[in-house]
């Protein structure tokens, strides 16, 4: 009876765990649920990659889903679609346009060195303050058609910027593929952000090698970004005859600097590294929330529905120890749910569908030991010693069920993709909360009610209906 009383306090303690879990840590919904942006990737054939084969798909995909992972989506999906195309969800992704920024940009990182020609500098100087002029002219035009104008304007000064600094720096042998890792992090200014950079070994020692042949000279070290000249930092005298060592650099975006928001999708595309191919988002929309609200509406009424249906078939047809059945379904349900929850599981319609499966399977290990216990009173044992031995001899078959179920989760988790996988860990997740509670909370419950309550040990047609006769 103390081994009893110690899982009774054990379940306490897991049931008030459970619903402090659930309080605190709401379940994460997916795209079919919560809504978010779903985008579909054209991967595009060169001159020097003219057919997409297999390998360049998933080369592709990997560099994608980097991206992906750094944007800190849970249980995105990213899977390929036919010969030459990539599917990307990104569940609770509200600004679809950022997201294809990050997963569509080349992000070819490149450093170059300033040029001693004083006339490309002196043009640069020219254009940029005609640039500013434009933007202040800008800014006081209300005629929408004059305002379009104005803006195209800018855009071909800014053109005309980007051709002429291409012309004024030089190429080196330092670009992104020597790139260790990128971060972002706040700069020395208020609400301005910078990347920093991390060279492998070669790649630090380029870096050392440009600063220094730049240093103190006045010249800038061009920093380019698919082509476009980002940053320009100069390097002080101090480094002229060792360089910059360490292979550590920042890029402050030029004026007026970084946002958090630009800084971060730009280390996010350096980290995730170059795409082998160029690439095309061919479609970018956006899941809406009411067709999420509505598909859990539904989910959780069938829910409700199934589980109300298998307390009431469990209570009438077992009597009391589907009662008390009953009751560790209860508990089942709460700490399945806390586990999702802790393991950071996104609910999607089929991971529904994986939780009321597992509810099955949890009464069905129930089933199995009641008709043991049954058929253990039918053959003459007490109450007690039946109880004892419809647990002991349906175990064995309840871990034969489970095992099986589990090895199929684990196949389709490993070889499946997106909802497949998390069908397969949300049945998986059930089916082993589903042993805990039938070989415990129940087995607890039946005991304590047997031992704890004489007259209950008087009445085994309370368990047996059809039991003709009492046991001693």
């Amino acid at each position: 009876m103390e081994r009893q009383r110690a899982f009774i306090i054990l379940i306490i303690v897991l049931v008030v765990t459970a619903i402090v879990t659930l309080v605190n840590l709401p379940l994460q919904l997916g795209l079919d649920l919560r809504g978010g942006s779903q985008l579909t990737i054209q991967l595009q054939t060169t001159d020097e990659v003219p057919e997409i084969t297999g390998d360049r798909l998933e080369a592709v995909r990997q560099v994608v889903d980097k991206r992906v992972n750094g944007l800190g989506v849970s249980e995105a999906v990213v899977q390929s679609v036919g010969e030459d195309r990539i599917l990307v969800q990104l569940p609770g992704v509200s600004d679809p346009q950022e997201a294809e920024r990050v997963l569509g940009g080349t992000a070819q990182l490149d450093f170059r060195i300033q040029t001693d020609n004083p006339e490309i500098q002196a043009q640069i100087n020219v254009r940029q303050q005609e640039l500013q002029e434009l933007i202040i002219e800008a800014q006081g035009i209300e005629d929408p058609e004059q305002r379009e104008a104005q803006l195209n304007l800018i855009e071909e000064k800014q053109q005309e910027i980007a051709t002429l600094s291409e012309n004024l720096y030089v190429k080196s042998e330092l670009n992104g593929e020597k790139l260790r890792r990128a971060s972002y992090q706040p700069a020395q200014q208020s609400n301005v952000w910078e990347v920093v950079l991390e060279f492998d070994n070669e790649g630090g020692q380029l870096f050392a090698e440009l600063t220094r042949e730049i240093a103190g000279t006045g010249r800038t070290l061009g920093i380019f970004l698919d082509g476009e000249l980002i940053s320009a930092p100069s390097v002080s005298a101090e480094y002229r005859s060792t360089g910059i060592m360490g292979g550590r650099a920042s890029i402050s975006g030029g004026s007026p600097g970084f946002t958090l928001e630009g800084a971060r999708e730009l280390a996010l595309q350096l980290e995730g590294g170059a795409l082998p191919v160029p690439v095309e988002i061919v479609e970018n929309r956006t899941v809406g929330a009411t067709l999420g609200q509505d598909s859990i509406r539904r989910s959780i009424i069938a829910a409700l529905a199934g589980l109300v249906l298998v307390l009431i078939y469990m209570a009438v047809y077992y009597r009391l120890p589907g009662l008390l059945a009953d009751f560790a379904l209860i508990i089942y349900g709460l700490l399945t749910l806390a586990c999702f929850s802790l393991a950071g599981v996104t609910l999607t319609l089929p991971g529904i569908a994986g939780f009321i499966l597992s509810i099955g399977m949890a009464v069905d290990a129930n089933v199995l030991i009641f008709e043991r216990t049954r058929e253990e009173l039918r053959g003459g044992k007490t109450l007690y010693r039946a109880v004892e031995s419809g647990f002991s001899r349906a175990f064995s078959s309840i871990l034969d069920s489970n095992v099986t179920t589990l090895i199929a989760c684990g196949a389709l988790f490993w070889l499946g993709a997106g909802l497949v996988r998390g069908f397969a860990l949300t049945l998986a997740i059930g089916v082993l909360v589903s042993m805990f509670t039938a070989l415990t909370c129940s087995r607890t419950f039946l005991l304590i009610t047997v031992l704890g309550f004489p007259s209950v040990r008087q009445k085994p047609q309370l368990f047996c209906p059809d039991l003709k006769t009492k046991n001693p």
